[in-house]
């Protein structure tokens, strides 16, 4: 169990560094208040929202599967696209330390919102990865106090499986055939009812009993 608290506490703290290092992605490249800070589409900045939405949507149509193809950068990220035909819909990913990946739609410049919307939604991941290594933490230090406790019943276990082992000693000779002196001399004392049922039935006397003193005066 320490071992697997262990192992999930290693892939949280990853989780937090990578999370944390996309945080200062985004610092480095903020998102202007009233603005657009510019897309890189197939080799083109655009500064514009509606143009790079839409040059955003023309370097997806020459994706075709599920195989990631890089169309360009945003802020600090990597922008791929893959094609998800059962769905038949585009999905992007903003790849940095983590990935990032959001649906992409018709409108150009609603597309540009739900990239915003996905990586602002960075602060809550890393929060919430926090908690959850905090919490392997404690859980660790728990159960390493819990292992370092003498167990209570610890003399009392110790005895009764002493006598468990003699017991199974004890089953395991008589399985074989080898009982004690003592088991051998009770047995040859009780009567066997086999051998009592082949013993000959005795006759019955044929002398007739005399009569009684009062019978004979009458």
């Amino acid at each position: 169990m320490i071992k697997q608290r262990g192992k999930r506490k290693k892939f949280f703290s990853v989780s937090f560094i990578n999370t944390a290092r996309t945080m200062e992605t985004l610092a480095a490249h903020p998102h202007p208040a009233d603005g657009f800070t510019g897309m890189e589409v197939r080799g083109d900045t655009l500064t514009d929202k509606e143009n790079a939405g839409a040059a955003l949507l023309d370097a997806c149509k020459e994706v075709k599967g599920s195989e990631p193809v890089q169309v360009g950068s945003y802020r600090g990220f990597a922008m791929f696209v893959t094609f998800d035909a059962f769905q038949k819909e585009y999905m992007l990913q903003l790849k940095g330390r983590m990935t990032h990946r959001t649906a992409l739609g018709a409108d150009p410049r609603g597309n540009l919102t739900r990239i915003d919307n996905a990586l602002s939604q960075m602060p809550q991941r890393l929060e919430s990865v926090k908690v959850q290594l905090d919490n392997l933490y404690q859980q660790q230090a728990a159960a390493k106090e819990e292992v370092g406790k003498a167990f209570p019943y610890e003399e009392e276990l110790r005895v009764k499986n002493a006598r468990l082992v003699e017991l199974d000693m004890e089953l395991n000779m008589d399985s074989k055939g080898q009982s004690r002196p003592e088991a051998a001399i009770s047995k040859r004392a009780r009567p066997s009812v086999l051998e009592g049922l082949k013993r000959p039935i005795p006759p019955r006397s044929m002398e007739k009993k005399p009569r009684q003193q009062g019978q004979e005066a009458r």
